[in-house]
């Protein structure tokens, strides 16, 4: 399975969003930054998880974004169905009933062999990230990340709890 680089972009910046205490925001621009990709980029990535209700947004000096519902509640799943969608990317296109090596019709009444393979592993795929959730991810980072991503997004000196 090979998702495009803005899928990257989205575990890692949900997954920073929920080291951050409960109520704090941080602007596009600042994960942007903290990150090293471009923010417009990343922009409309965020506004695929505001539409998907996974984060908030807020205009303003203090506006930003912070998650919509707790860490815990939040799938690896539901981040990259926000920004990838849902479909099965194998497409079978009936390839053994095509050119010179074409299967008679009456041999080709079930399902593909192939596609159905695939979408079992899809499905597997789909699974595995429905069983993992971003609260699971961030629980397995030393304190110093946590604290540093804390500070270069928050400030000096941040002790409240984190977001859960």
């Amino acid at each position: 399975m090979k998702l495009p680089e803005t899928s990257e972009w989205v575990l890692h910046t949900v997954a920073v969003i929920a080291q951050l205490p409960a109520g704090s925001t941080v602007s596009g621009a600042q994960l942007a930054e903290h990150f090293g990709v471009p923010g417009p980029y990343l922009s409309k990535q965020l506004a695929k998880l505001v539409r998907a209700g996974v984060l908030t947004g807020s205009t303003g000096p203090r506006g930003g974004f912070r998650l919509a519902r707790d860490p815990g509640a939040i799938s690896i799943l539901d981040l990259v169905t926000a920004v990838d969608g849902a479909a099965d990317p194998y497409v079978c296109r009936e390839l053994r009933q095509q050119g010179r090596g074409a299967a008679r019709p009456e041999d080709c009444t079930r399902p593909c062999g192939l596609a159905v393979v695939m979408r079992q592993a899809h499905e597997a795929w789909r699974a595995s990230l429905a069983g993992v959730t971003v609260a699971e991810v961030v629980a397995t980072l030393p304190a110093s990340v946590l604290e540093k991503n804390r500070r270069l997004l928050l400030g000096e000196g941040v002790t409240e709890p984190l977001s859960r």
